[in-house]
């Protein structure tokens, strides 16, 4: 199984992707640490502020030390030059809100996985050109589990994550696995604003817990 496979079946098997971003390089990583420690192995940090590339590289050092099993990704990324600077900074894995094919050349040239977002299914058939394992479904909050009900006997065998506005309640995850999703991002309605300012590590522990479990339940 190469690297690629591997960060895959992490985030499978995990059954949802975390992902945040915080200015704070040691608040960051803590936030990791604490999900780490309920059960959680694949990380997205997103590129949503000028510190995200030296908070990233501070995590991983920190992450190969203390919890070298996890898969740390980066997020919000729309082109090759920060596919390039991420991937140099020991990205795992790329995410995009877009598809790009420079992105995409990128991680494929670095063997990494990479998973691009879409909003119809014409960039869902672009998405497959360039070799996508895993897309993103975003704005998933403006799509809903519909969408995915509806379009995913076209591309038989994709494997799909819808992001934005999973919430932690069992009816709603739920109905995102019977729509036909294989995993949950999970990014401000789990890490919220007020959960990182306030370093509420005992609160982020325990939804973490119930996402993972509710998750489990609804595969």
């Amino acid at each position: 199984m190469n690297n690629k496979e591997k960060v895959l079946d992490a985030i499978l098997s995990q059954g949802m992707l975390p992902l945040f971003f915080y200015e704070d390089a040691e608040v960051s990583f803590e936030i990791i640490r604490t999900m780490y420690n309920a059960g959680v192995r694949a990380v997205e940090y997103t590129n949503r502020g000028k510190e995200a590339l030296s908070n990233f590289y501070h995590i991983k050092q920190r992450l190969a030390k203390d919890m070298p099993d996890v898969y740390l990704g980066i997020g919000t990324i729309k082109t090759g030059l920060e596919a390039e600077a991420f991937v140099e900074a020991g990205a795992d894995f790329i995410v995009s809100p877009i598809v790009d094919n420079e992105v995409a050349l990128v991680a494929d040239n670095y063997g990494k996985l990479w998973v691009p977002g879409c909003m119809t299914p014409t960039e869902i058939h672009i998405a497959q050109q360039y070799k996508a394992k895993l897309i993103k479904i975003f704005p998933a909050n403006i799509l809903g589990p519909a969408f995915i009900a509806s379009i995913r006997d076209l591309f038989p065998g994709q494997l799909f994550v819808p992001t934005g506005g999973v919430e932690i309640e069992a009816g709603n995850i739920a109905e995102w696995f019977r729509s036909g999703v294989c995993a949950v991002g999970m990014g401000s309605k789990l890490i919220s604003r007020n959960v990182l300012d306030k370093r509420l590590y005992t609160q982020l522990y325990n939804d973490t817990l119930k996402a993972l479990e509710l998750v489990q339940l609804s595969k």
